[in-house]
């Protein structure tokens, strides 16, 4: 971009200047960041309304309101894009896809507005300010903007841009939910703070649902804030802190030595050990000389703060604590934070503190370095003005551009579905993804992988996937794609093996490269290398450290170049699957978003700040293109990548929560994080079961945290049996179940018992799975998606439905029997195991013994399971188990398919339909619908109804057995 910017209004500047300084540029100046802002430029403006091709635009009468431009997308689609100077020209879109063929619309003038009404929504455009109001298909208001709208320039690694703000009016009495993975237990985002940055373990999705019947895609890809637009403040900004003796001028602060003796006694304001300077760091050393003395560059044993926090502003105050190693905060002597991550991914914590005027909170901060990372931070509750719960601000725009859409009146799912008209519709992966997955961190032989798959043959459990994680390649060669000769001598002959093995195997490939191999100069002839990241001489962590960038997607070139190279060294030796690590991009891990975006270029498209969020979609893109492109393009395409963007579903992938760690409270916190990526359009999710990094207490295998571990593991099985994939990962102890506990234990025979279960539900799962391509149906799904009246089911955030079938309570706590589950309005439920039956709109307590997760299932439902397989290709000849769950009318349509090819796409598949008829007693299996190569022409089908007292038993002899052979047919229940 070429054309300066302006600031619009007055009191639009007002509002902007508490969002000064962007997220990355914490404690620096703004022109730190962006330089100066060059003369501002203003076009000659003419006020009035300009119909347009599926639109209006409108220049408002005040003269520094901004221009707006609404369109009609798709039936009940609106896009709202607005700019200071009427140039509405930006970058394509990465999110959104062409759309089909647009609705007809009617434009005409209506109380001092313009009115644009389309299929199913309408907006009026105020012609003084340009505020925008959007209306259901009924006319009902639906969501407005508020007027004031903000847009910064600011100037970003030489180019002008603005920093935008849009905030709307939503009400309190509406629920909020998306806006991607985050990992602090956000389940409503009404009233909550939420920073959209790509990071390990947290991934941006700037879409929200609203429980008021609409949703909004924001269509930038910066990094963004949502809800208070002021990014965090360090604790002085706006707090008087004080030391232990209550004297101003910082907390104390006590720096031990490893004999636990204090060697330095500190007055500390603002305490940051936050990141690493950009330019001094190397391989797997601390190089902040940052500590007190005697200290420097060395980590004490443990720093201690207290003093107290005095607010000048009464209310509900934020914080955020950004931290690695063992952490804990106390408040009064209230414990608010106790938590532990590695130090290679800090990440961060939130609470929150009501503080009055003049009312001091004590606190006490103590930590434990081991060359970690440290920084605590707060936010004023936000001002009348700004506290619009619903608002997005981003760093770095062209212009403001979202897309709203209407449910009218339906659920929840029919937002979702508008967000993948606009980004894509959910391809569908094969079915062996949905079978169960092992892993490793690592695999360091082709023979260690190998015989971890056959362990699982050998002691029948199902499997389905083995996985080969990262540095099978010669150790100097990152993104060379060859294979180490002394350790994978013969991958091709690795993968024929598993196959022949009835599994398939997935391979980690990174968008980064030593800039030694041949891949990396290919790449780098093309301008496709990032060039900060060797320019700052970045070493890893391997070896003696060695020199290393990543690649830039943002151009085909560069993307079809990485695809070939791909397909040349690893897809040639028959891969079955992708697994794209560190897609964040994850070029450091311990640098601040500044430098993070620096490092991010130069892309093909423009400064790394501006494309932010948004490396794995277009990643992705690279590997889905070239792979449908290339030698077997009717092969189902997978890939599972850690960071993620509106649009990823459209290039058969899912992502995962990245390194969480071992911990219970990581374990609660998978929950949110799931059911809120599923909320916000993209079906399949997962985690690594047991959690990425282990604390030493459980890798030194200490007798004393052994049960604990086991324990945790199989909870965390427990829980991963019902998510959309179902996946062991992590660092040593190693996950195989076997490893994990000895046969005939109660952890051992918990987790081959659901891993059983979700072979015999794999019926249901697949069907789930193809309901998100044909119906936009969502997997993980929150209590609210399905029981929207009930005000109670909103803000669960511990429970969740997998499908509309399984009401899903996991054990995040350690030693615990049983637990408080809260059953949804709306429904009576079915306790899986017992068939006890319990009214909606309660809470009760579940039994939950070591062996078994707390699981629910409602009246009416009709869930088809299949035989006990090994495998998810295994030949069944079509077997079913129909569980009807009595009390209440219930449908289910059974899905089939090859499993494999795109095949679907053209309509080769099968449905067979069964709905439960509660006053008649009769269950109906329609006639099969469609039809595929390898449809069963015949096949065996049991019913079992379960009442009162009738639970789950894989031995469990059916009340009716059928022989269908794709006609109709009536299942009667015994006795009727």
């Amino acid at each position: 971009m070429t054309n300066a910017k302006r600031m619009i209004s007055a009191s639009v500047l007002a509002l902007a200047t508490l969002t000064a300084a962007p997220a990355y540029a914490q404690g620096q100046s703004q022109n730190d960041v962006y330089g100066s802002q060059g003369a501002e430029k203003q076009k000659a403006r003419e006020p009035g309304s300009q119909k347009i091709d599926y639109g209006v635009i409108v220049t408002p009468r005040q003269e520094d309101a901004a221009v707006v431009r609404v369109e009609a997308v798709a039936p009940g689609i609106l896009r709202v894009t607005a700019t200071p100077d009427g140039d509405f020209s930006r970058d394509e879109s990465l999110m959104v896809v062409e759309q089909a063929a647009r609705p007809d619309v009617k434009v005409r003038r209506r109380r001092g507005a313009m009115r644009l009404t389309t299929e199913g929504i309408s907006a009026d455009i105020d012609l003084k300010t340009g505020r925008v109001q959007v209306y259901d298909k009924e006319g009902e208001p639906l969501i407005a903007e508020r007027e004031a709208r903000v847009f910064e320039p600011v100037m970003v690694q030489g180019e002008d841009f603005y920093r935008v703000q849009q905030a709307f009016d939503a009400s309190e009495d509406e629920g909020l939910y998306g806006l991607g993975q985050h990992q602090n237990g956000q389940m409503n985002m009404m009233g909550e703070t939420v920073e959209l940055a790509q990071h390990n373990i947290s991934i941006a999705m700037p879409f929200v649902a609203s429980t008021a019947d609409y949703g909004i895609l924001w269509d930038n890809n910066s990094i963004t804030r949502f809800g208070d637009p002021r990014p965090f403040q360090p604790l002085d900004e706006t707090l008087t802190v004080r030391g232990e003796d209550g004297s101003e001028g910082g907390l104390t602060g006590r720096y031990y030595g490893e004999d636990g003796a204090v060697r330095a006694e500190t007055r500390e304001r603002d305490p940051d050990y936050q990141f690493l300077p950009p330019d001094q760091f190397a391989s797997g050393e601390s190089v902040r000389d940052v500590f007190p003395e005697p200290f420097g560059t060395e980590s004490p044993e443990r720093v201690v703060w207290k003093g107290s926090l005095e607010a000048e502003t009464g209310g509900t105050h934020k914080f955020r604590a950004y931290g690695s190693s063992y952490l804990t905060i106390k408040v009064d002597g209230e414990e608010v934070v106790d938590r532990w991550r590695q130090n290679w991914n800090p990440y961060y914590f939130t609470f929150e503190l009501d503080m009055q005027p003049g009312e001091a909170r004590e606190v006490e901060i103590d930590w434990q370095p081991n060359d970690g990372y440290f920084r605590l931070e707060h936010l004023d509750p936000v001002l009348d003005d700004l506290d619009a719960g619903l608002s997005f601000a981003s760093d770095v725009a062209e212009v403001i551009d979202y897309y709203v859409v209407a449910a009218n009146g339906e659920k929840i799912d029919d937002v979702i579905a508008g967000y993948r008209q606009l980004t894509g519709e959910a391809v569908m992966l094969p079915k062996w993804a949905y079978g169960f997955w092992q892993s490793r961190q690592r695999y360091t032989t082709q023979g260690e992988l190998l015989e971890a798959l056959q362990g699982y043959r050998d002691r029948q459990i199902p499997i389905d996937n083995i996985v080969l994680d990262w540095f099978y390649w010669p150790e100097d060669a990152w993104g060379s794609h060859e294979f180490d000769p002394e350790r994978f001598p013969d991958p091709e002959g690795m993968v024929d093996t598993v196959h022949d093995m009835d599994a398939h195997v997935m391979i980690s490939v990174w968008p980064k490269f030593y800039p030694t191999t041949e891949n990396a100069k290919a790449l780098d002839d093309i301008g496709a290398l990032y060039s900060r990241q060797l320019e700052m001489d970045t070493r890893d962590w391997v070896g003696e450290g060695y020199r290393n960038t990543f690649y830039d997607p943002y151009s085909q070139e560069a993307r079809d170049l990485y695809w070939s190279q791909m397909q040349e060294g690893i897809d040639s030796k028959g891969f079955d699957a992708w697994w794209m690590d560190a897609t964040e991009p994850d070029l450091h891990s311990n640098l601040s978003h500044r430098e993070r975006s620096l490092r991010m270029g130069p892309t093909a498209m423009g400064p790394g700040a501006q494309y932010f969020n948004s490396f794995a979609l277009m990643n992705a893109k690279a590997v889905y293109e070239g792979e449908r492109s290339g030698t077997d393009p009717n092969e189902r395409v997978f890939i599972l990548t850690r960071s993620g963007f509106p649009g990823l579903q459209r290039y058969g992938a899912a992502a995962w929560s990245g390194d969480v760690v071992a911990r219970w409270d990581d374990l609660k916190d998978q929950v949110a994080a799931g059911v809120n990526f599923s909320m916000a359009g993209v079906p399949n999710w997962t985690f690594d079961i047991g959690g990425f990094a282990v604390e030493s207490r459980y890798t030194n295998e200490d007798p004393e945290h052994l049960d604990e571990w086991r324990e945790l593991n199989t909870r965390w099985f427990q829980f991963g049996a019902f998510v959309p994939l179902f996946r062991s990962h992590g660092e040593y102890p190693f996950r195989e179940i076997y490893n994990l506990a000895d046969e005939g234990t109660a952890p051992y025979e918990s987790m081959v018992w659901y891993d059983r279960l979700r072979y015999r539900l794999m019926p249901y799962i697949y069907t789930l799975a193809a309901d998100t391509n044909q119906q936009d149906a969502t997997i993980m799904r929150g209590l609210v998606m399905d029981y929207e009246g009930d005000r109670r089911a909103w803000d669960v955030d511990d429970e969740y439905l997998f499908g509309p079938s399984f009401l899903v309570a996991p054990i995040t706590q350690y030693e615990a029997r049983q637990r408080e589950v809260y059953l949804p309005e709306g429904a009576s439920w079915y306790d899986f195991y017992s068939g006890q039956n319990h009214e909606g709109g309660q809470t009760v307590t579940a039994e939950a013994p070591l062996e078994r997760m707390p699981l629910f299932v409602p009246a009416g439902t009709v869930l088809p399971m299949g035989p006990d397989v090994q495998h998810t290709g295994e030949d069944t000849g079509g077997e079913l188990t129909v569980y009807v769950y009595t009390g209440a009318d219930g449908e289910f349509s059974v899905y089939e398919d090859d499993g494999t090819t795109f095949d679907y796409e053209d309509g080769s598949f099968a449905r067979i339909p069964m709905s439960w008829d509660e006053d008649a007693g009769v269950l109906s299996l329609a006639a099969t619908e469609g039809g595929f190569d390898g449809l069963a022409d015949e096949r065996t089908i049991h019913v079992r109804f379960v009442s009162e007292g009738v639970g789950f038993d894989f031995d469990a002899q059916p009340d009716a057995t059928v022989t269908y052979a794709g006609e109709a047919i009536e299942v009667p229940r015994n006795g009727r």
